[in-house]
């Protein structure tokens, strides 16, 4: 897992089954969780930097995030990616796995959250200016382009992300991180149950087609 900084998407149920194109658009139906463009109509600064000191403890207070205790960087990230995984913590979809002592960390802060609160603070840091992060995984760099190269379908070729088809950008994301949750999404960890979270789960896959080494 050292030489790649990105995983794809496919469908967890069917995926190999279906080309490419018709792939594409089966996940594209699949739309964010939550109503959050109606919960953000009330948007309110004031309140939601207010909320988002809670989150700096552990992410910081310009999101860089904290290898330490394993906080990420969040600085930059979509609103609608961070409201998603609010919600899924707040619903005990992600951070509830006796393996996952981060998850377990951030579940009870994003229960202290009302829906309209999570996108509001979710729209505050996505705000925040994300920063270049201290390299803490050293790797085969061309030999990760390479394996890169599938995850393109969905996370683009500049790991830009695309919210249509609720894949996150992972170019800003700490490297550590990205580690970490391509060995959770291959223990299952990490959306164990597609009922749950299907999105999540159609990382599984592909997770598990790489070897610690790659």
């Amino acid at each position: 897992l050292m030489t790649i900084l990105s995983i794809s998407c496919v469908d967890f149920n069917d995926p190999k089954f279906h080309p490419r194109n018709e792939y594409n658009e089966w996940l594209a139906k699949k739309k964010p969780d939550g109503n959050f463009d109606e919960l953000l109509a009330s948007y309110n600064e004031k309140r939601a930097h207010s909320q988002f000191r809670l989150c700096a403890s552990c992410h910081g207070m310009s999101g860089e995030g904290n290898h330490e205790v394993k906080a990420p960087s969040i600085a930059g990230l979509p609103d609608w990616y961070i409201f998603a995984q609010l919600k899924k913590f707040n619903a005990g979809v992600r951070g509830k796995h006796p393996h996952d002592e981060p998850g377990l960390r951030m579940a009870p802060m994003a229960r202290m959250l009302k829906e309209q609160d999570m996108a509001h603070v979710a729209h505050f840091v996505s705000q925040i200016k994300s920063q270049a992060l201290t390299k803490l995984v050293h790797g085969d760099v061309e030999h990760g382009k390479q394996l890169y190269a599938p995850c393109e379908a969905c996370h683009g070729a500049a790991a830009e992300g695309n919210k249509v088809l609720n894949a996150p950008p992972l170019k800003h994301a700490s490297d550590w991180y990205l580690v970490a949750q391509i060995k959770n999404f291959q223990k299952g960890v990490r959306a164990g149950d597609p009922s749950r979270d299907p999105i999540g789960a159609s990382m599984a896959p592909m997770a598990n087609t790489l070897t610690d080494d790659q």
